[in-house]
């Protein structure tokens, strides 16, 4: 067991550190110091992190005790990770299958100089033109992806939160790291752009978890009875989400 404190070098947020280390997949935590948290917690992003979350005022032994005794945890969720990588991919990619809208792009890589666009030249065809290095090629299909995923999911959450008499301020896709959606107190949902790679239930299922926060800001049992009443189904597609990030490419989940 090794943690990392880079919470000096950059304020609220530390350097990221990778999950694991020589032959004996020795975890690496990444120690951070939080003024909002009110308890211990060690957190795994999806780009394979391993992050602990001290609260003011924790002592450090009291940080590396408790990350000694979610050490088998996290082994295991780091082993169950690396079976379900996926292999590196080509870039830029041939294909674009998103699963959640049933929607299947070809990406046609045309080259040619000038600045960096994708532009939608037939249903079902994507263009990358211009000239650029692969991050400016990535960021700009990351772009894509997001308006696109504004305009086609915005209209079925509003449907969804009138269907079921729920009330939201606005929506914004994110490339977050650790988490498939939030709402905040202000009403404001925001769903990570790998969504898109999943199942079109799982992404009924987010989309209904986190309008539920709108009325409990918990996981409390009323907040799960709310959930229900627009998923019946929450707890296998749940099951389903654990492994979501098997789906979702490489290229997406770079932090580059």
């Amino acid at each position: 067991m090794r943690i990392a404190d880079n919470s000096a070098a950059a304020g609220a947020s530390a350097a990221q550190l990778p999950l694991w280390h020589g032959a004996a997949d020795e975890p690496v935590a990444e120690l951070r110091h939080s003024r909002k948290a009110r308890r211990v917690a060690v957190r795994i992003d999806a780009a394979g992190r391993v992050e602990l979350v001290v609260p003011r005022g924790v002592s450090e032994a009291r940080a590396r005790a408790f990350f000694a005794s979610r050490l088998e945890w996290v082994q295991q969720h780091l082993q169950r990770r690396r079976q379900l990588a996926t292999p590196a991919q080509e870039f830029p990619p041939g294909r674009i299958s998103l699963a959640a809208l049933g929607e299947q792009w070809r990406l046609f890589h045309a080259g040619g100089s000038g600045r960096l666009r994708v532009s939608e030249r037939m249903p079902g065809m994507l263009e990358l033109r211009g000239s650029g290095t692969v991050v400016e090629m990535r960021r700009t299909l990351i772009r894509w992806l997001t308006q696109h995923a504004q305009a086609t999911l915005a209209p079925r959450l509003a449907a969804l939160a009138q269907q079921y008499g729920f009330s939201y301020s606005a929506l914004k896709l994110r490339r977050q790291r650790t988490r498939w959606g939030s709402c905040s107190a202000r009403g404001i949902i925001s769903l990570n752009l790998a969504l898109l790679f999943q199942s079109p239930e799982v992404l009924r299922y987010l989309m209904c978890h986190e309008l539920a926060h709108t009325r409990h800001m918990n996981h409390s049992a009323r907040f799960w009875r709310c959930v229900e009443e627009c998923e019946p189904r929450y707890r296998s597609l749940d099951v389903q989400l654990r492994t979501g990030w098997s789906h979702v490419p490489s290229w997406l989940l770079e932090t580059a």
